[in-house]
């Protein structure tokens, strides 16, 4: 299930697992995160309460798409390294060098003009590396 060098089956598994990844992270650390994000449980709880079924799956579809979205971008970055060159280890590699320079920059950029708490930009962008290591192996794992 290749095309132009990208394994389909690997991206949607790795976007799967990117996924996965963030479904544990954030239920580990959701009272750090909420208390970064300047609120309570019971304040969320009381807001998500008010919304309607579709508003409350919206940020799960969303993670989702956006995982399959970096994990085929991903795919893409790890085919143009050549034939052979999908490995695990240059997929882990290149998932913490596309965080560092993109995910890790903009976050911190937009999180300062935000006036976001600086904790709130280490959690958050925490998930974020984890999910992108987990998806260059994944990927590197099906060469």
């Amino acid at each position: 299930m290749t095309f132009t060098g990208v394994n389909y089956l690997a991206v949607v598994l790795a976007a799967a697992a990117g996924w996965l990844v963030g479904a544990a992270y954030y239920m580990s650390l959701s009272r750090p995160w909420v208390a970064a994000l300047g609120t309570t449980m019971e304040r969320l709880k009381a807001e998500n309460d008010n919304k309607s079924q579709a508003a409350k799956a919206a940020p799960f579809i969303l993670a989702a798409i956006a995982n399959l979205v970096m994990a085929w971008v991903l795919a893409g970055l790890l085919a143009h390294l050549g034939p052979g060159e999908v490995t695990i280890w240059n997929g882990i590699v290149s998932g913490a060098f596309v965080w560092l320079g993109f995910t890790l920059t903009t976050m911190s950029v937009n999180y300062a003009y935000a006036g976001r708490k600086p904790m709130l930009t280490v959690i958050d962008s925490g998930y974020w590396i984890l999910a992108l290591i987990v998806q260059g192996a994944v990927i590197g794992a099906f060469g």
